[in-house]
């Protein structure tokens, strides 16, 4: 795509609009994003959505994390009503403009159900079965009797994981492990119950960007014994416990249940990635998964749009890759809310996809790699 033409006619200057929270620009530190695009001549500017967007472009491309207007929509909220639909009809009378990323798409991942469902019907999960998601089922009632005929319909297993179904915001991280029926008071509708799977107290997260990746581990719950047990309920923070400094008693494994791992397969995880793309057509997004103690099978346990990307140092660059390339290739015809030009971000210069580690040598809590391409 060539450079958009200003009101009177004559090139404009290369503009990256972007949205999201204070809160979210504050913990990324986004304005260090907005140096380095200044740096490479592009002019990067906030959308303030209560005003008409008209007046605030043109934008060749536009970041955002609408995660909180979509959700608050989705929920009634008028206002947030309004400033979406005007979101969505500034995209839509600009088909030239680029964006990061679709709202449909992110409307998907709000809705954890939503989300496990389509990792299922990936054809890597139907296939060979290393890949999947623990089995769940969403409960909207608080009666035993239906909780129970609906987990054992599901294979649900005790212990089990209760979260909420929206997956965004400071609720969605709040979850309780129940371990037998008298701890179905516990249960909170609407949830998704999913089954709980030991893995050895370690999370892999998995950060998308484009066409790269980066893996970083993380701590997470320690092994718990299967089955029905006398245990009282556990609620906990998921953001406290799989923190990279978490010292959560959760996370202290005993010796006796520790089983070892073997590392997870940069391959498989590529696939997955790969999979999901295709699926969500996204260029930021991310993904939480586990190894199987006992059969190494891989499980999904969640996806985010647009994630914290922490301990991730090569980020901005290979953002600014993305925009620049959005920026760059001649694409006059390219579809509203389509990631095509991702296909172009294996330019980014060679400094952004050298390991940061070797891939046989996994540090404990800290990035496995920089970001690195599909290829």
């Amino acid at each position: 795509m060539g450079k958009m033409q200003g009101p009177s006619g004559g090139v404009g200057p290369q503009r990256v609009g972007y949205w999201m929270s204070e809160k979210k620009e504050k913990r990324i530190n986004f304005a260090a994003f907005g140096d380095l695009c200044r740096a490479h001549g592009i002019e990067l500017v906030k959308v303030d959505l209560e005003k008409p967007m008209e007046e605030q472009g043109p934008f060749q491309v536009i970041v955002h994390k609408l995660t909180d207007p979509l959700l608050e929509a989705s929920q009634g909220n008028q206002s947030a009503r309004a400033i979406v639909q005007r979101f969505e009809d500034f995209i839509s009378r600009h088909p030239e403009t680029t964006l990061l990323d679709p709202l449909q798409s992110i409307r998907l991942l709000l809705n954890r159900c939503h989300s496990y469902q389509m990792i299922q019907e990936l054809d890597l999960c139907q296939t060979d079965g290393i890949i999947n998601t623990p089995p769940f089922v969403e409960l909207r009632t608080t009666k035993r009797e239906e909780i129970i005929r609906r987990l054992n319909n599901n294979c649900i297993t005790f212990p089990f994981v209760c979260k909420n179904v929206v997956a965004h915001g400071s609720n969605s991280h709040e979850m309780a492990i129940i371990f037998n029926e008298d701890g179905l008071v516990d249960v909170k509708p609407p949830c998704v119950a999913q089954s709980f799977i030991n893995h050895n107290a370690i999370l892999y997260k998995v950060f998308v960007v484009g066409s790269m990746f980066s893996i970083v581990e993380r701590p997470s719950l320690k092994n718990f014994p299967l089955g029905k047990s006398d245990r009282k309920t556990i609620f906990f923070n998921s953001h406290d416990v799989s923190k990279a400094e978490s010292t959560s008693h959760l996370n202290e494994q005993e010796p006796s249940r520790a089983v070892r791992l073997h590392q997870p397969s940069r391959q498989v995880l590529k696939s997955v990635v790969e999979r999901l793309q295709e699926k969500v057509s996204m260029a930021l997004f991310g993904f939480d998964v586990i190894m199987e103690c006992g059969t190494d099978r891989y499980k999904v346990i969640d996806i985010n749009a647009f994630p914290g990307y922490d301990g991730v140092p090569d980020f901005f660059p290979a953002l600014l890759g993305i925009s620049k390339s959005s920026l760059m290739v001649e694409m006059p015809q390219r579809k509203r809310q389509s990631i095509h030009h991702m296909q172009c971000c294996h330019r980014y210069p060679q400094t952004q996809t050298l390991l940061k580690h070797p891939c046989s040598h996994f540090p404990s809590k800290q990035s496995w790699s920089a970001l690195m391409p599909f290829s």
